[in-house]
């Protein structure tokens, strides 16, 4: 049986004002500002239930956030499962198909398979192509701090740095293990590229806070690369809690907390099933056993192994549980 459903104090909202776009590209809108400068893209909805990101874009859109440099475009990504959304299954609407999050390898996106994510992959790969730096919104199933997702390049780790929250980063090293992400696709996979890329989890999908949270960290994404000014983002009224800091109030905002990313579990059988309940950052002792998945054990890697986000029903050919270790920050 699956868990309860939580509290919606953030739902769907129509989107049809902005299919048509200004692009070519359904649900794409691009701003040039005729000053040189980078052009970044704020992507929502690459899961369909992972509204924060919807309140983001439409707050850019709505309010008439153009940059002072350069180039943005904000997209709405998986429009279709978004539609697809009913409250009574509400995590259903995460994808039609595949996980649009993990289909932008050339052999997906050129492959001959086909679903509605991967057409709407190819519509939107003239825009992430054409983006140097991508801000991707997501939510997450339990209610956990906000954190970055990013791959271990320099570029990524410094930006995430210097935007300050979240305060929490999960560094890939090698990659996510079960397929490539919007962050990764063509020349932002590439070592030597200047761009930057970073997933922003927000917080739970249906939390009022997750929605401010990645409208925070948008504007301070912008104006960490000169499309806006600073006071702009701050005028969002960033706080420490808004932004998942379970240390908020007076004085200094605690250091950021990073772990880097060991292995990826993928569910493999109906019997998956954890040793205990887990919502996520809860650690384990090196071979302490975490989940069995059949006659397979997982068990931590290492010790202070922590867990990001379990699956909160496992569905076979998903991902079960992210394995890290916390690293210096």
């Amino acid at each position: 049986m699956e868990p309860a459903s939580p509290a919606f104090e953030l739902l769907p909202r129509d989107l049809a004002p902005y299919r048509a776009g200004n692009t070519g590209i359904p649900y794409v809108h691009r701003f040039e500002s005729g000053r040189p400068g980078p052009h970044v893209l704020v992507n929502a909805l690459t899961h369909g239930n992972e509204f924060c990101g919807m309140v983001a874009a439409t707050h850019l859109l709505d309010t008439g956030v153009r940059p002072r440099i350069g180039t943005l475009t904000v997209s709405f990504a998986n429009v279709a499962a978004y539609e697809s959304f009913d409250a009574s299954r509400p995590f259903d609407s995460r994808q039609l198909v595949h996980n649009l999050n993990r289909i932008w390898s050339s052999g997906w996106l050129e492959g001959g398979e086909a679903s509605p994510e991967l057409e709407r992959a190819r519509e939107l790969r003239p825009a992430v192509a054409a983006a140097d730096h991508i801000l991707d919104l997501h939510s997450t199933s339990n209610d956990v701090p906000p954190f970055w997702v990013y791959p271990h390049f320099e570029r990524n780790g410094r930006a995430a740095l210097a935007i300050g929250l979240p305060r929490v980063h999960l560094v890939m090293p090698l990659g996510l293990g079960s397929g490539t992400p919007v962050i990764q696709h063509g020349r932002h996979g590439d070592a030597g590229h200047h761009g930057v890329a970073l997933v922003a989890e927000c917080g739970q999908h249906f939390k009022r806070a997750s929605g401010e949270t990645a409208r925070r960290v948008t504007m301070r994404f912008l104006a960490h690369f000169g499309l806006v000014d600073a006071a702009a983002a701050d005028s969002e009224g960033d706080s420490a809690a808004a932004a998942g800091d379970q240390a908020a109030g007076p004085g200094p905002a605690p250091p950021p907390r990073r772990y880097e990313l060991l292995q990826t579990c993928m569910v493999r059988t109906t019997a998956f099933a954890f040793t205990r309940p887990l919502r996520g950052f809860e650690t384990f002792a090196e071979g302490e056993l975490i989940a069995t998945d059949g006659d397979d054990e997982i068990r931590a890697p290492c010790d202070d192994c922590t867990v990001m986000m379990p699956t909160r029903a496992a569905i076979v050919g998903r991902e079960g549980v992210y394995l890290t270790r916390p690293m210096a920050a």
